[in-house]
């Protein structure tokens, strides 16, 4: 069973759809047409893809990548045979003799290793090429894929503009036939029924708009495509100038239509947040003159506490006068209660001295005290003389 690869965003698998799809069966639909009967090498081959649609044309076709792992992946789900095999190896060496490949195809690899390394691999494809066999890369133009957006590809080691990969191309490959490619979305139009005796499907390409309709000049190359060989005696005869390219699900259209879907979703929800926006706003107003009431109500309750709390505090300094005054009041009271005291015992003292004498009265007024009266008269005139 074919081992799963995980998608990095860098290197093309089979599953994945849309403008990526677009870009990379692409240049092997290209290429293929170069590699009818002829023994092919497809350096970096990734996944296998690739490697097993050149192989339905091919005499033979070889895939061969660095990476173990991804390599045992194209020979589980491709399988091999005659025409088809994979190798891991590396593209600055490869195990091959040499003059024995009529095609070599690296898409998209270059830019991955150093300037070092792409000599190395260039010079490695001169070695195992037939010097009359054919060179098809394809490369990321720096200016427009890197500069211009002001993007970096964390996979990317050394990127090429056109000048730069054309000089290294040179120093084993200066026969060059250079195509452009790049993603656009195009209203096809094109003659129906079968093409006849060698009639080859001629394409126009236009540009318009309202104010008017004008041939298209070719835009500026995302990305290179490069057919390359030793000697211009090697270079095919090109029957083609425009190279178009559609997946058979038509995923970007379909991605396209589901945009489009998605922005009339989008459309009804914003109409639908602006009607509750509405409701809201008006609830919020209405909340507002809730809140200016409630301020209202609440000053006006301060208000009334502070005049409550203003009478409430002359009423607590009054209680403090009367407490004052209540004070002073107990203070007198405890002091004439103190005198009332003293005048008490005084009384007391005065009413126990009349009682003495008021007996002493009766006795002297009594029998018994006349008859004592003379004797006690002496008694006292005798202590006086004493």
């Amino acid at each position: 069973m074919a081992s799963e690869l995980q998608f990095t965003g860098e290197r093309f698998l089979p599953g994945c759809t849309g403008e990526i799809a677009y870009e990379h069966w692409h240049r092997y639909a290209f290429a293929r047409r170069f590699a009818a009967g002829r023994r092919v090498l497809d350096a970096a081959c990734g996944e296998g893809y690739g490697t097993a649609l050149l192989a339905t044309v091919a005499a033979s076709a070889v895939g061969v990548d660095v990476d173990i792992a991804t390599i045992e992946h194209a020979r589980a789900t491709y399988g091999e045979s005659a025409r088809l095999s994979f190798v891991a190896a590396s593209c600055t060496g490869f195990p091959l003799p040499s003059d024995s490949i009529d095609l070599v195809v690296s898409f998209e690899t270059i830019e991955h290793v150093s300037a070092e390394q792409q000599r190395q691999m260039l010079s490695e494809f001169a070695r195992v090429l037939k010097p009359d066999g054919l060179f098809v890369l394809s490369s990321p133009n720096k200016k427009l894929y890197s500069d211009a957006r002001n993007y970096v590809n964390e996979f990317h080691v050394h990127e090429l503009d056109r000048d730069a990969l054309s000089q290294l191309l040179a120093q084993h490959f200066p026969a060059q036939r250079w195509f452009s490619q790049r993603l656009a979305y195009w209203s096809g139009l094109w003659k129906e029924g079968e093409m006849q005796n060698g009639e080859s499907l001629r394409a126009e390409a236009l540009l318009g708009d309202a104010a008017g309709v004008a041939p298209c000049s070719a835009p500026e190359a995302m990305y290179f495509v490069v057919v390359a060989a030793r000697q211009e005696g090697a270079l095919p005869q090109f029957d083609i100038e425009l190279s178009l390219f559609t997946d058979a699900g038509e995923s970007v259209l379909k991605r396209a239509e589901a945009d489009a879907g998605e922005v009339l979703r989008l459309d009804r929800l914003l109409l639908e947040r602006d009607t509750s926006l509405a409701k809201q706003s008006e609830h919020i107003r209405h909340l507002e003159r809730l809140v200016a009431e409630r301020e209202r109500i609440v000053v006006e309750r301060d208000r009334q506490l502070a005049e409550l709390n203003g009478a409430r505090e002359e009423r607590e300094r009054m209680i403090a006068e009367c407490n004052s005054d209540l004070a002073l009041r107990a203070q007198a009271i405890a002091t004439q209660q103190k005198k009332l005291g003293v005048l008490e015992a005084e009384r007391a003292r005065q009413d126990a001295a009349l009682a003495a004498q008021e007996r002493a009265i009766a006795y002297l007024q009594s029998f018994r005290g006349w008859l004592a009266w003379p004797s006690r008269r002496l008694r006292q005139r005798f202590d006086q003389r004493r």
